[in-house]
């Protein structure tokens, strides 16, 4: 059985509809009311930021994008649906929207809690979404989450592991802290450079997509690194990435840590994956086979791969913040999850 039409026509005209906003027109008025109080709630949001993630939601609602990604399943007929609490992130812009167009097409209800640094885009979202089908399918929340039948929730480690012990006697999925790798060669072009640039920095790199670590051959030249991040040199004048820029270059300063920056960014040799705001690790290799036993060891703290390299799941660099309808976070199919409730 297939999603139900109603809902899958409602998705694909709210791709439409995020594919052509401008903030000019009289017809996004509402849109962009959104999109300047989600910018006065959250100093990480800007214009272009948010801007940028319409226009890969946009196009990642395509019809065609759509019925690939759900041809594999098999919806059931739901006489009575589930409510699905979902306590989303705030990190980046529509950050748990994947998890709400799930609960949509799965035929379930959702509890919605959104994080206090994004309130305003995502039921923007959802009223589109309702006023297609004339049908209330969504409730936002502020309070205790209560009456509801399982849970999604995503968040730092330390909440993670408060998730695991409130939410245990429900079927829940629970997402932790995870990171970008990027794993070059030495034989990368100035634009997948640049790409990775975009990889590192996009969002500010706040994001669990965004590339912190970098797996380098040995004898691998730094400077092509900064290069590739060169055009996104405008991010230190960012008050917030600029302080953290600062903050953290001091506190690797006094501990007298080994590092390389040029200004806006900062490379150290470091065994972790989850680097500060305006930094990245970077380990050398010398064969790719002892890289992708590392990875293997360490595929819990990962999120996605980026690469030219013919590597398992990896993308091409400059697409981690482009991620398929098919491309579940932490590798968790959530329409699964949601069918076989």
């Amino acid at each position: 059985m297939k999603a139900n039409s109603k809902y899958l026509d409602a998705l694909i005209k709210l791709g439409i509809h995020l594919s052509n906003f401008n903030y000019e027109k009289e017809h996004y008025a509402s849109l962009q009311e959104k999109v300047k109080l989600a910018k006065m709630n959250n100093g990480w949001f800007t214009q272009e930021s948010i801007q940028a993630t319409f226009l890969n939601w946009g196009k990642a609602l395509c019809e065609e994008n759509i019925n690939q990604w759900l041809a594999p399943y098999n919806f059931k007929s739901i006489s009575s649906p589930k409510t699905i609490a979902l306590i989303l992130a705030g990190n980046i812009p529509l950050v748990g929207f994947h998890d709400l167009i799930c609960v949509w097409l799965s035929g379930h209800y959702g509890l919605i809690k959104c994080a206090s640094k994004d309130l305003y885009l995502l039921p923007y979202m959802t009223a589109f979404l309702e006023n297609e089908v004339n049908e209330k399918k969504f409730i936002f929340t502020d309070k205790k989450l209560e009456n509801f039948d399982a849970v999604i929730a995503t968040g730092s480690n330390n909440a993670a592991r408060y998730f695991d012990y409130y939410f245990s006697e429900y079927p829940n999925i629970i997402r932790k802290n995870r990171n970008g790798v990027a794993i070059l060669d030495g034989t990368e072009s100035e634009e997948e450079l640049i790409g990775l640039g975009n990889d590192m920095l996009q969002y500010y790199g706040l994001g669990c997509r965004n590339v912190s670590k970098l797996y380098l051959p040995r004898g691998f030249d730094l400077n092509l690194i900064f290069g590739g991040l060169y055009r996104f040199a405008d991010v230190i004048n960012h008050a917030k990435y600029g302080n953290n820029y600062d903050y953290n270059k001091a506190v690797w300063l006094m501990s007298e840590f080994d590092f390389l920056e040029n200004g806006f960014f900062m490379l150290k040799e470091d065994a972790g994956f989850s680097a500060p705001i305006s930094s990245a690790y970077y380990s050398y290799y010398d064969t790719i086979q002892e890289v992708m036993e590392e990875i293997e060891s360490q595929k819990e703290a990962i999120q996605c791969i980026t690469s030219k390299l013919d590597i398992g799941n990896s993308i091409p660099l400059g697409e981690a913040q482009q991620p398929n309808l098919w491309d579940y976070a932490d590798g968790l199919d959530t329409l699964e999850f949601l069918n076989n409730l």
